[in-house]
């Protein structure tokens, strides 16, 4: 997906309502957060979203948390939420690196990594949502049982 700068998006995706601002704060306290004790399902690198709104749907007792990186590409999934108004569908706009600051240990059930960029170059394996750093990173807040 190319990438473009679209005006106001940084703005759209601060002041909605399906987007945590500041997601830090509720590190340890994400099913208070959220006001449910159901599983925390959290898609890295979401893109527009169909995927994560589909299981939404499919899935009403499950909360889903889309992370994203790009605030142009969260933007058309507040767009597409805009329209369909799941209640267990949330936005986090931040870097995959810095979830271990966002979710405590066990906090997680489930991840999924749906099409990540291959950044194919070995001098680039550091930015795989796939390497073993990342993989490292998401085993300090998935749960026990957890998957990927």
């Amino acid at each position: 997906m190319r990438l473009r700068n679209i005006p106001g998006a940084n703005e759209a995706v601060a002041s909605s309502p399906y987007c945590i601002q500041n997601p830090s704060e509720h590190r340890g306290q994400w099913h208070a957060f959220l006001q449910s004790a159901s599983p925390i399902h959290v898609e890295i690198g979401m893109g527009k979203g169909r995927f994560l709104m589909d299981l939404a749907e499919q899935n009403p007792d499950i909360q889903y948390i889309g992370i994203e990186r790009y605030t142009s590409v969260l933007l058309r999934a507040v767009q597409k939420m805009d329209e369909l108004q799941l209640p267990n569908v949330h936005f986090i706009c931040e870097d995959a690196a810095k979830l271990p600051e966002v979710f405590a240990q066990a906090e997680v059930d489930r991840i999924y990594l749906n099409f990540s960029d291959p950044w194919p170059k070995d001098r680039h394996a550091k930015r795989r949502l796939t390497s073993r750093q990342f993989l490292e990173r998401y085993d300090q807040f998935l749960a026990p049982d957890g998957h990927i």
